[in-house]
């Protein structure tokens, strides 16, 4: 069993250019999709793909998913994709999806039955960072296997975060893009609000870049992607809800009455349901306006 021999689960927007920072790495990466174009833009790009999980598996090391969800993350793993069935006892599984934690620390119980290990390690900053390796990583589970996971995390992240035991990675990532939704829709409603009163946009955003009200958003988002009507950021409205969604049961479970995130987690699920699949998530400044008009 050799940690350099990595199988990555997920060859989409962001797992694509992950495996291409671990190979530059010096790492083998054997990806897997379910997605015929997805394998085949990995192959184009260096990369040996296979059709299912468990032949990605097979001889790896270490195992990472990159997948919408916990679900999908589970199938992968034990379900249809049997990947775990491949590894050999003592592997590491990083599953660096946007996952449930609480789903994410049942897995691990199921996987060490197997005797193998699991971590979860999310990560921030969207397809740009993850091009260029500069990613954040939240990363939970035992002490030892986020020091085993580091090289690996490292190649496609800058900043290594842990966050303490399995299931606080997916945690900490749910609660940021609450945050970061917070943040998002507030300048929305600032753009609306500022425009509908004469005040220029384009001022608008500048305002707030020199004021308190700066934010990630009105830094990275809003000329871009809002102002200029491309609504491409490469994230979309789907996830983004979903991830609210996390928050927000996360906080049901614990008994924390914290009524922001649960009122976030319904507005981005309406705003979803209205705009459609597709939808980026920066165009909740549409859902916005549409709903102030």
């Amino acid at each position: 069993m050799d940690d350099r021999v990595i199988a990555f689960i997920g060859l989409g927007q962001m797992g694509l250019p992950m495996t291409r920072r671990l190979r530059g790495a010096g790492f083998e990466v054997r990806g897997a999709d379910l997605s015929a174009a997805a394998r085949d833009a990995f192959v184009a790009d260096g990369g040996q793909a296979f059709a299912s999980p468990m032949e990605a598996a097979n001889g790896s090391g270490v195992l990472i998913t990159m997948l919408p969800d916990a679900t999908v993350v589970r199938d992968a793993l034990l379900g249809a994709g049997n990947a775990a069935a491949a590894l050999a006892p003592g592997a590491l599984v990083i599953d660096m999806s946007s996952s449930a934690p609480m789903a994410t620390r049942r897995l691990g119980a199921d996987l060490a039955a197997r005797g193998l290990t699991l971590i979860d390690a999310p990560v921030s900053g969207g397809v740009k960072r993850a091009v260029v390796g500069t990613l954040a990583i939240m990363a939970g589970g035992e002490a030892a296997a986020i020091e085993r996971a580091r090289p690996v995390l490292l190649a496609m992240g800058q900043s290594i975060f842990s966050t303490g035991p399995l299931g606080s990675g997916h945690a900490m990532k749910a609660l940021n893009n609450y945050v970061s939704a917070a943040g998002l829709a507030a300048a929305c409603e600032a753009l609306i609000v500022g425009r509908h009163f004469g005040i220029a946009p384009e001022t608008i955003v500048d305002v707030l870049n020199a004021s308190t009200g700066r934010n990630n958003s009105t830094e990275v988002k809003l000329k871009p992607f809002v102002l200029s009507g491309s609504f491409a950021s490469g994230f979309s409205m789907a996830l983004m809800a979903k991830d609210l969604r996390t928050a927000a049961d996360l906080a049901a479970t614990l008994g924390d009455d914290v009524p922001g995130i649960a009122d976030a987690a319904a507005l981005w699920e309406q705003a979803a349901a209205a705009l459609g699949k597709g939808a980026d998530h920066t165009e909740i400044f549409r859902f916005l306006a549409e709903a102030s008009a």
